[in-house]
């Protein structure tokens, strides 16, 4: 796509490859730009079925450009938030993007990188890989980061590391639920393969209906609305043509139509 951003699409997969290695793939204006609109693009493409971000270099993301920062910091108000929200807006196209979304981490996550990780589906690292949120050290609060670091680990880790924005570990990591598994550096390939074989299993729009219907669980209190929403999700699932082709595959002994005939 750019010198930056390379995008990939192999059948159903398509692989985001941040490559700003020289700066540890750090986000400045124009890669956070290319990544929301790679997330755009992708989200509405019908080919694809998996999006996969993977990282070049010996990390995954250092986080935002701090002479991106520097320059926002010292423009007018308006210019200052405009940054903000291009970085904001990242996140979010990632987080809502209607695809199942992997990262495979390795190096360094900081800041906005361990933020891209938190906004994926599922997230695998490799052993040597480290995070931080460590917009503090720099005098800042973690803003941009804080809703999915707060879904993904809870206030009560984002206390402990926001506020000293010392590194953790991969162990660490997924101890918290910020990644999903952590294998070594040498099966991170295997193991973005097994993620996504799993993932291409799943009907897509189930998949796309799936993420909605977390936001939304996630936002709402238990009781009689949420309990008639669910049931009304469900039903229309269940009514949907992919929900009745689903059912049928399994009465019928076959792979539903989104995996196709069995291939020898």
């Amino acid at each position: 796509m750019t010198e930056t951003l390379r995008v990939k699409v192999s059948g159903p997969v398509a692989t985001i490859t941040l490559d700003r290695a020289e700066v540890h793939n750090a986000f400045d204006a124009q890669l956070a730009a290319n990544l929301t609109q790679a997330f755009q693009k992708l989200g509405v493409a019908d080919a694809v079925r998996v999006v996969v971000v993977e990282a070049a270099g010996p990390s995954f993301s250092a986080g935002l450009d701090i002479g991106w920062m520097r320059h926002s910091a010292a423009q007018e108000a308006g210019e200052n938030l405009r940054d903000a929200m291009q970085a904001a807006m990242m996140l979010d196209a990632v987080d809502r993007c209607p695809k199942p979304v992997v990262a495979m981490v390795h190096g360094a996550a900081l800041g906005a990188g361990a933020g891209l990780v938190a906004a994926a589906d599922i997230a695998i690292a490799a052993t040597e890989a480290s995070f931080a949120l460590s917009e503090v050290r720099l005098g800042l609060a973690s803003s941009l980061i804080a809703p999915y670091l707060e879904t993904a680990i809870g206030a009560r880790a984002c206390r402990r590391y926001m506020m000293t924005g010392e590194r953790f570990d991969s162990r660490e990591a997924l101890r918290l639920g910020l990644v999903h598994g952590v294998v070594a550096a040498d099966r991170l390939a295997a193991a973005r393969d097994h993620v996504v074989e799993a993932c291409l299993k799943g009907g897509p729009k189930a998949q796309a209906a799936t993420k909605e219907l977390i936001r939304v669980v996630e936002d709402s209190p238990r009781g009689p609305d949420l309990m008639r929403f669910a049931a009304s999700h469900f039903s229309d699932q269940r009514a949907s043509d992919e929900g009745r082709e689903g059912l049928a595959a399994v009465a019928d002994k076959r792979n539903p139509a989104w995996i196709g005939p069995p291939t020898d």
